[in-house]
């Protein structure tokens, strides 16, 4: 079920993207309103799971995970129990930051985030290999990020039309 966001939704939400930590004083002043209802509308927004939760967000570089990859992996087994078994053992691997099932040629696709070419490696070797109905994959390696955001992009509200 969606969540109606008018534009004071919009606005609070950008400014929590760009700092989570704002005060709610400062938030308010912000998006044009007093605490109260700025407080109010976080917590709705919390409430009905469209915020789902606050983070610091590290950087990978500065980490010496410089290296990502993304895998196309194929299932043996396609059938709820087998995906489960993926599923769950996948989540287990904390190189793989982000994995999505696809619906085409081939089940799943994962980013991965090494240190480098022989840290891909190892971790191919020891953790992706071992994967439950694991039939076969592909790796890309990425040469440049040109937009990693990591955050969903909201638009600026639209003074003239304030429902948008």
């Amino acid at each position: 079920m969606a969540f109606e966001l008018d534009a004071a939704d919009r606005r609070i939400l950008l400014e929590l993207q760009r700092n989570a930590r704002i005060p709610v004083s400062e938030l308010a002043r912000r998006v044009g309103l007093t605490k109260t209802p700025v407080a109010l509308r976080v917590r709705q927004m919390e409430e009905a799971g469209l915020i789902t939760g606050y983070r610091a967000i590290l950087s990978p570089i500065r980490l010496g995970l410089t290296h990502v990859v993304y895998v196309e992996a194929k299932l043996s087994d396609t059938r709820e129990t087998a995906l489960k078994q993926f599923n769950a053992a996948v989540k287990a691997i904390p190189e793989v930051e982000e994995c999505h099932m696809i619906a085409g040629g081939f089940d799943y696709l994962l980013k991965i985030r090494a240190r480098d070419m022989a840290d891909y490696r190892r971790i191919m070797g020891e953790r992706l290999s071992a994967l439950p109905h694991l039939h076969a994959t592909s790796s890309y390696v990425a040469m440049e990020a040109i937009l990693e955001q990591g955050a969903l992009t909201l638009e600026e509200p639209d003074p003239d039309n304030p429902g948008r």
